[in-house]
């Protein structure tokens, strides 16, 4: 089967929607946690967090057009500064998936959905307590894309919580271990299994550089 262009335009659009989104295969899965400055807090499920450097420690993840929806996770993270993401923990999908439904702005989705927030000394943003890794953020910048409307967030790692048996010596993360869930399109998620672990790869070390 192949799709064009032209295809993929004149498709259904929620044939589309679920074709383009799960095309990439499977996403990691994050709550965003925010606070506004009055103190309501917030939290919205992402499948579109990445890593963007280690040196400055940089996560981005992306926004939809705000233009005519209100987006509470952004308008928060510009007035705070600060957020949290949560890996969704696969005991908690079907939790976490709620926070995707349109709640007006008063109302706590860690309250609606069965999520407790929880707070570090020092940092302004809740984090998701059922979470097996959270990470802390300071947010850096926002880079509009004008194709579409979105916009790519860009925040600095300030603070890693993760269990210890989660991490080894060399801090590799074991998504198995962390019991972290992925998504693939917009409403399905599955489990990590690890299959194994290279070393680096240099080409010095292959044993027939002819292979490559």
């Amino acid at each position: 089967m192949v799709f064009t262009k032209n295809d993929i335009q004149n498709a259904d659009r929620i044939y589309r929607l679920n074709l383009i989104n799960s095309v990439t295969g499977i996403k990691p899965g994050n709550l965003i946690g925010t606070k506004d400055s009055d103190g309501n807090e917030n939290l919205a499920i992402f499948s579109s967090v990445i890593h963007l450097g280690s040196t400055p420690a940089l996560l981005g993840f992306i926004t939809r057009p705000s233009q005519k929806v209100p987006r509470h996770t952004l308008q928060n993270i510009k007035e705070t500064g600060v957020y949290t993401i949560n890996h969704i923990p696969i005991h908690n999908i079907e939790d976490a998936h709620k926070t995707s439904a349109k709640f007006d702005k008063g109302v706590s989705e860690f309250d609606v959905c069965n999520f407790t927030p929880e707070y570090i000394e020092g940092f302004n943003a809740p984090y998701v307590k059922e979470s097996h890794l959270k990470i802390g953020l300071r947010f850096k910048e926002e880079i509009p894309i004008p194709l579409n409307g979105t916009s790519l967030i860009i925040g600095e790692i300030e603070n890693i919580q993760i269990s210890e048996d989660c991490i080894d010596i060399n801090g590799y993360i074991d998504l198995e271990k962390s019991k972290s869930a992925g998504i693939s399109g917009l409403n399905t998620y599955y489990s990590f299994n690890k299959l194994t672990s290279f070393p680096y790869a240099r080409v010095e070390n292959f044993i027939n550089s002819n292979t490559i």
